[in-house]
């Protein structure tokens, strides 16, 4: 994986907001405190996504990552973050306990919660971010097992550290059809480290039941545009009742509704905001990701982000001067 930041090549000053925006955009928001003087903070910042997982590989100097209470009440879309070591070592605190990463281990991380993670010393390390949603395990096992290290002491787990520290680098397998290959056993093979570690091994015995949140929301995200997506078309589409859609999601804490207008108002958001943002209407791009009714769109728009869709548009698009 190509490094698409390095701080080598941003001012010094500059190093400690561009890092962070960084990380924000791309992984989690978190506080970050660089342990060097901003002349001697290292950074290189590698980047990439297997369907809905997310990968960064980083290498940097000493440094804190902290996920607030704030922070964590903020949360999206709820996130189980696998963090590889590498080289070096790190602690994560997290759930009232806290564990010692050495090269060859690895543990989980909440996003609905707050952590630590702190890096004593300069690091190769890999996260992966996984939507909660798709792991389809229970809340009380999540909590259970985060911040626990994960080792060669337990097979499945050192058959993982091979597997997720290659899937980070390995441009081949972030696109086209072998990224959508691969998506499924990641998903499977995490839930099967992590219940293997619980003695909860009986809950990875389900793996097209275990996955189906995953599935749909891989697949609302893919139709978020068309503007005939409802309930009856996604439950048939994957060959369940609309009941036992809702169902489904429900375990997952998503509301079908706002899950998919949250997501549509993201795109929208993004187009307003991106460099074609006055090539067409602001209702145009509302009706574009199925917001039909203007008026409705400029409300829940505002009601989301505290703001109109003009004013956000405004704020990043200077107007012509006259």
């Amino acid at each position: 994986m190509s490094p698409v930041l390095d701080t080598a090549f941003i001012p010094p000053r500059d190093r400690e907001e561009v890092v962070r925006n960084a990380v924000w955009k791309s992984m989690v928001a978190v506080d970050i405190d660089h342990r060097p003087a901003a002349e001697d903070i290292s950074v290189r910042i590698g980047l990439g996504s297997v369907g809905p997982i997310r990968i960064c590989s980083a290498w940097a100097t000493a440094v804190t990552l902290r996920r607030t209470e704030r922070l964590a009440r903020e949360d999206e879309e709820p996130a189980v973050t696998l963090g590889v070591q590498m080289t070096g070592s790190s602690m994560v605190v997290q759930n009232g306990r806290e564990c010692l990463l050495r090269a060859g281990e690895f543990a989980v991380y909440e996003s609905v919660a707050p952590y630590t993670h702190v890096f004593e010393e300069e690091v190769d390390y890999r996260f992966i971010r996984f939507p909660r949603a798709a792991l389809a395990l229970p809340d009380r096992l999540l909590r259970d097992i985060t911040a626990v290290r994960l080792g060669p002491d337990n097979p499945v787990a050192r058959l993982a550290f091979t597997y997720f520290s290659q899937l980070a680098v390995s441009d081949e397998l972030h696109q086209g059809v072998h990224s959508d290959a691969v998506v499924g056993p990641s998903v499977e093979l995490l839930r099967a480290v992590l219940t293997s570690q619980h003695g909860s091994a009986d809950l990875a015995k389900e793996p097209l039941e275990a996955t189906l949140t995953l599935r749909i929301t891989q697949y609302v995200r893919r139709h978020l545009a068309d503007p005939d997506l409802s309930a009856a078309r996604i439950a048939a589409a994957h060959g369940i009742s609309v009941r036992h859609l809702y169902a489904v999601l429900s375990r997952s804490g998503i509301s079908l509704g706002d899950w998919i207008r949250a997501r549509r108002l993201a795109e929208c958001r993004r187009v307003l905001a991106g460099p074609n943002g006055r090539l067409r209407t602001i209702a145009a791009i509302g009706r574009s990701w199925g917001f039909v009714d203007a008026t409705h769109f400029s409300k829940v728009f505002k009601q989301a982000y505290g703001i109109s869709p003009r004013t956000w548009r405004d704020q990043h698009h200077a107007r012509p001067s006259t």
